[in-house]
Order: C-alpha cells, then sequence, then structure tokens
C-alpha cells in the first residue's frame, strides 16, 4: 500500500495538470530504507511529449548524487498520462528500475478529475496496489 499525505498527493496532481498536455514527472524521496513519501521533487520531462517521458539526464544524476547526500531513496516515480488510463506502458515498464518504488501514474486525460494509481513494477510483473491519502502533518 501506497500512504502519502495530502499535500504530496495535490502536488503531483498539480504538476501533471500544469505540465499537460504534456507528461509531466518526478520523484517523492524519503528516508533511505524507509518507505515514507516526504520530499516532494518534480523534475522536467526532457522529452517534452504528450505520449512519453524521460528524465534530463544531468537532472537525474544531480538528483541521485542529491539522494545520495541526504540519505534519501526515490520511494515514489511518478508521471502522468494525457490521453489514456494510469495505467503503465509497455515503455514504462521496460523503463521502471527502482524495484523498491511506488510508481503513481495520474491520468489528466479527463480535465475535470484526475485518475490517480500506484504500482509496484518489479521484473516486468505489475502489481496495483491501494493508495490511501491522508492529512498533511
Amino acid at each position: 500500500m501506497l500512504r502519502l499525505d495530502s499535500e504530496i498527493h495535490d502536488a503531483i496532481v498539480a504538476h501533471a495538470r500544469r505540465d499537460h498536455p504534456d507528461e509531466a514527472c518526478g520523484i517523492v524521496a524519503g528516508p533511505a530504507g524507509s518507505d515514507r513519501p516526504l520530499r516532494f521533487v518534480p523534475m522536467l520531462n526532457a522529452a517534452r511529449s504528450p505520449t512519453f517521458y524521460e528524465f534530463d539526464s544531468a537532472d537525474l544524476l544531480a538528483l541521485y548524487r542529491e539522494l545520495e547526500a541526504n540519505e534519501e531513496d526515490p520511494v515514489i516515480v511518478y508521471h502522468s498520462h494525457t490521453a489514456t488510463e494510469a495505467y503503465p506502458s509497455r515503455t514504462d515498464i521496460a523503463y521502471a528500475s527502482e524495484p523498491g518504488a511506488h510508481y503513481v501514474l495520474v491520468s489528466t486525460r479527463d480535465p475535470d478529475s484526475a485518475e490517480f494509481r500506484s504500482f509496484r513494477i518489479v521484473d516486468g510483473a505489475v502489481t496495483e496496489e491501494p493508495v490511501e491519502v491522508v492529512p498533511a502533518p
């Protein structure tokens, strides 16, 4: 189960809406070895595409150095789908490289609501998990 506070949930959805019609992407970091998403880190979609996302390689390198210096892990890896449901595509599955992370997808295809779902992706196997949004501290 993914448990996150409402501020982080709302920040992910807002980023997805702001970048629409292109896909948005980013992570939420937490203390190393934990499953607590605490620090929202929006990233730039270097592909600037409505159907594909790609982290900028220089930004990603800087992010991983920052995570290491802060003793953090990427707890959530998120991106949006702009015209399809919030479910991992074959490309999303192929690029999933953080077996301990929650992969969050937000669909912005409906301008009045956002579909927010979380998955575990390990060795090509996709498992949906419940999402619990709790009040922000």
